[in-house]
This record gives C-alpha cells, sequence and structure tokens, in this order.
C-alpha cells in the first residue's frame, strides 16, 4: 500500500473558516501535504485514492471537557451505586470503550477532564488508556488526561465521596505548599495537565456558591503546574470564581454559569478559552440524573441554574470570549452524543460555521494543539472525518452515526461506514451490552 492517499469529496469545510469545493487532500504517511480544489492538485500516480463522494469532509472533532472514566448511563444505570461497585482497573477498560464510542462518532481528539475513586485519583489509569492508545495496543481518539488537585471539602471530593466516607490518604491537598507538592504528584504520574475547582457545583453538601480555595493556593497550582509547562483548567461557576481565574493565569476556565459584566470583561481581555458544557444543562441531561437517582435539591439546583447558564454563553459570545466546545458528558448524557452542544451553540446565537470552529481549529488552541491538529492544512496531521450531507446546512447532521461515513485519524482510516463491509472500531451493537447494576 502507498504511503500517499489522496482523498476526494465533494466539499471541504478546513477548520479556519474556508470552504472549498471538490477539495483533493494529499497525505503523506500521518501528515496532510497539501490541499487545494479539484483542477489545482497533480495527483502524485503512485497514490491511494479515497473517495469519499457526496461527503463533506472536515477536522477530526475536539471535545475538550469530558470524563471518560465516569460510570455512564451506556454502561450502568445507577452511576452513583456503580462508583462503588467496580474496580479502578475495570473502570479504567469502561473509560476505554467510551473513548471508542466517540472516537466513532468523529471525536479524534478528546480532553478528559479528571476523575476521582473511592481510592483516590484516578489520572494513571486513565494515563494507561491513553498510552495504550498512542502505542497502538488499541485503537481510540487521542487523549489528553487531566489530573484532579482538590482541596478538603471542595466541590471534586464531595462529588466523589460521601461526606461520612473514610478518604484514601492523600486523596486532598490543602495550602499552597501542599497544594505544589500535589500537582508534582499528579504530573510525575504522566498526567498532561492539572484540573481543579475555585468554586462548588452540583454536589451533596456544597452549592455552587461556595469559593473552594484561596487566591493563594490556586496560585501555587498554577504556578507549580506552569513550572512543568502544564496547564491548568478550572471549574468555576460563580464571578467571583472567574476574577480568581483571570487574577492566576490559568489556562482554561471549565464551565459557564453565574456571572457579571466585569468579570466577563476580564475574561476576554486576558484572552482565556473558556469551556460552556451547556449539554449538560439541557433539560434531557437534567432528567437523565433524576432517573440515575441524584437527589431532588441537586436537581431542584440544576433546574435553577440552567438559565443563567445560557445567558452567561450568550454574553460571553457577545463580548469577544473565546470559546472551545466541551460538553462535561460524565454519567449523562449518553457517550457519543457530544455533537450535540454544537446544535446548542447555534440555537444560542453562533452560526453553523461557529459552532464547528469550536470543535475544531479553537478546541485544538485551547487545549495546546493548534499547531498539530483542528484543522486540513498542510504540515497538520490528518485527522479528518467525511460527513454524509453538509454540516453547514444542518449542524445537526453530526449526531447521527450513520452520517459519520468516515473516521481517519493520523492518516489511518479506523471507521469506514461508506464501504461496501462497513468497518468500525467497537463490534457490540449499542445497548447489548451487560448492565451490571440491573441484573
Amino acid at each position: 500500500m502507498s504511503d500517499v492517499r489522496v482523498l476526494k469529496a465533494a466539499k471541504l469545510i478546513d477548520g479556519t473558516g474556508q470552504v472549498i469545493e471538490q477539495p483533493r487532500v494529499v497525505i503523506k504517511d500521518k501528515q496532510i501535504e497539501s490541499v487545494s480544489s479539484a483542477d489545482g492538485t497533480a495527483v502524485p500516480s503512485e497514490a491511494e485514492i479515497i473517495d469519499v463522494g457526496d461527503c463533506t469532509i472536515m477536522p477530526g472533532l475536539i471535545d475538550t471537557h469530558v470524563h471518560l472514566g465516569a460510570l455512564n448511563c451506556t454502561s450502568f444505570g445507577t452511576a452513583r451505586i456503580a462508583r462503588f461497585e467496580i474496580t479502578p482497573q475495570l473502570q479504567s477498560f469502561y473509560a476505554l470503550f467510551h473513548s471508542q464510542i466517540c472516537f466513532e462518532m468523529g471525536f479524534t481528539t478528546m480532553r478528559d477532564a479528571g476523575r476521582g475513586t473511592p481510592r483516590g485519583d484516578f489520572a494513571e489509569e486513565m494515563c494507561a488508556v491513553r498510552d495504550a492508545i498512542n502505542n497502538g495496543i488499541i485503537a481510540g481518539p487521542r487523549l489528553l488526561i487531566l489530573a484532579e488537585c482538590v482541596i478538603t471539602g471542595a466541590h471534586l471530593e464531595i462529588l466523589t465521596m460521601p461526606r461520612a466516607m473514610q478518604r484514601p490518604e492523600g486523596m486532598t491537598a490543602d495550602g499552597p505548599w501542599e497544594l505544589r507538592k500535589k500537582v508534582r504528584e499528579l504530573l510525575r504520574s504522566g498526567a498532561d495537565g492539572i484540573k481543579t475547582s475555585v468554586t462548588g457545583g452540583v454536589s451533596l453538601g456544597t452549592d455552587p456558591s461556595v469559593r473552594n480555595m484561596t487566591p493563594e493556593e490556586l496560585h501555587a497550582i498554577v504556578d507549580e503546574a506552569h513550572a512543568f509547562n502544564k496547564p491548568v483548567a478550572v471549574h468555576c461557576f460563580t464571578s467571583e470564581g472567574l476574577h480568581m481565574c483571570v487574577d492566576a493565569g490559568v489556562d482554561t476556565i471549565e464551565h459557564m454559569v453565574y456571572s457579571d459584566d466585569e468579570s466577563i470583561n476580564r475574561v476576554s481581555e486576558a484572552g482565556i478559552w473558556v469551556v460552556p458544557t451547556l449539554l449538560n444543562r439541557i433539560d434531557y441531561a437534567i432528567d437523565q440524573n433524576a432517573l440515575q437517582g441524584m437527589p431532588p435539591l441537586l436537581i431542584e439546583t440544576q433546574r435553577a441554574m440552567k438559565p443563567h447558564c445560557f445567558e452567561t454563553f450568550r454574553r460571553m459570545k457577545a463580548a469577544g470570549v473565546r470559546i472551545a466546545m466541551g460538553t462535561d458528558i460524565h454519567n449523562v448524557p449518553e457517550m457519543g452524543c457530544a455533537a450535540r452542544e454544537l446544535e446548542i451553540y447555534v440555537d444560542e446565537g453562533m452560526t453553523p460555521m461557529e459552532s464547528i470552529l469550536t470543535a475544531t481549529r479553537d478546541a485544538a488552541e485551547a487545549i495546546g494543539l493548534g499547531g498539530t491538529v483542528g484543522t486540513v492544512e498542510a504540515g497538520k496531521l490528518a485527522d479528518i472525518i467525511a460527513v454524509r450531507g453538509d454540516p453547514l446546512d444542518d449542524v445537526r447532521l453530526l449526531q447521527e452515526a450513520d452520517n459519520i461515513g468516515m473516521v481517519m485519524k493520523e492518516g489511518s482510516v479506523y471507521v469506514d461506514r461508506l464501504a461496501d463491509s462497513p468497518r468500525t472500531v467497537r463490534h457490540p451493537e449499542p445497548g447489548s451490552w451487560r448492565m451490571i447494576d440491573r441484573e
């Protein structure tokens, strides 16, 4: 087989905001060599031709905030119980399973936003999943792994374990120097970056308005991670938290919830990327949380928060805040439905092109991969998907598996639903796997 391939399609959305009709993308090994229209490319005689017909090709999609290690409702009926029913070792296999579901839906890069377990941090297990994919042992998306650096009593701790449960040693840290040590330990485990929280969230024993650490503690985490050239992502629900993030120089702010003009303007002026995670705020996700046993008080909190999240999105967009697509999929909604986030952005005022850019070029830049992926340009890795139809006409096309005709990562085709004998990464059909806690 030739190491030179030419990808032909009806249309290319290149991830820079440009559209090319009848594109020809020349790929050598893992990289894109050239991109042009049909009449502007001399096809190498030795090249393998990959013709996706009437499909639109575009960069592989990127979700900058997902929890692949969560016990998702695709595999467990009650996530709060499931967390205590399996070992971290088995949980890592679920993380792989979830990543492959997303991969088949066109997500070639994902940033895992951390996970705690009753036995402690889950970073080493997630790094093992990442490394197994990178080493070619198993097929899956490119993963970046964030590890959680958490103070005592923070949202990220209470979200993982009931307040009365005995904690494993070293699960949390307090004060600048303890937190610096914790950052060093997490990065030593192989994590690609650090995740922390400056405010509460939707978890028992706290609420969104609670400050989760002091400015000095946040500065220590950011400074220590940056000393190792690693980014920091921060869970944030309040205006006070937004100011703390700007002051500390964090790399990405996770979620859009409560805000005011001053905090939004500061985020915009600082150029910090913000990840909306609105898919987790829609009624469907809230209803799924209720079905999985989330306490009524927290369901009420989610419903009360919902309008503020969408308002903050609209205000941040108007203020020129840099927005990168992220969903916060964990136990809800279903793994593989991340493209629904883009429909929400369109409903809230983005054009289809703007929404697609949040999940391609902008997402890549937000997570430090802008020079490698996110656009279909010469010199970039050949992460490309083929979509039946034109997502610029209807971005909802990206939500249906049958519409994701091909998934290419680094020049290799992993998913091909256009072939006479379709090929995918996973073999079980949705719903055919065992639901452990429902037997």
